[in-house]
């Protein structure tokens, strides 16, 4: 699946609410309810939105570990969802496959690289707060054309004042 229809199946999962994201929030993304017993890979590419080519790559990239049954088919554990939910949730956000091969492998040497995944983290948060206000911007601007059109940009969007210069420079 590609990632555009896994954010739309991300924020559908967090409802209407286009307000400030919350942990409960994202506990219910990560909600592993159904995962009681092993599942095959079929069942997680469609619980996660996800293809089953995408999980047997991230197997082979070394970002999940996955058992196998007496006929050799992969089987799923909670863990392993759990890993992958987490692994989609920063592939979504536009972490690098080697930062998350760099992660998970922290991740997997132990507790001692606490301090270097929390810095690897605040690293890639500070990168999505960046991305969020440039995207901001670039919606601003795009808010403003569609006014000097005479279209509508909805209720909750507001068209800030903007001076001639800006102005001259946006009607290009």
């Amino acid at each position: 699946m590609a990632t555009d229809d896994l954010m739309t199946r991300a924020l559908a999962t967090l409802g209407d609410d286009d307000g400030a994201m919350s942990v409960e929030a994202i506990l219910r993304l990560s909600d592993l309810a159904e995962v009681s017993e092993p599942m095959a890979i079929a069942d997680v590419a469609d619980l996660l939105g996800i293809s089953p080519h995408t999980l047997r790559y991230y197997e082979r990239a070394g970002l999940v570990v996955v058992g196998r049954d007496g006929h050799g088919h992969r089987v799923y554990d909670a863990g392993a969802v759990r890993r992958l939910v987490f692994l989609t949730r920063m592939r979504l956000s536009g972490m690098a496959m080697r930062d998350l091969q760099d992660y998970v492998s922290l991740v997997d040497a132990g507790e001692h690289t606490v301090p270097e995944r929390l810095d690897m983290l605040i690293e890639h948060r500070d990168t999505i707060r960046r991305r969020i206000r440039e995207l901001t911007l670039s919606l601003t601007a795009v808010e403003y054309k569609i006014t000097t059109y005479g279209g509508e940009t909805g209720p909750d969007v507001q068209t800030p004042a903007v001076d001639r210069t800006t102005r001259r420079a946006l009607r290009a």
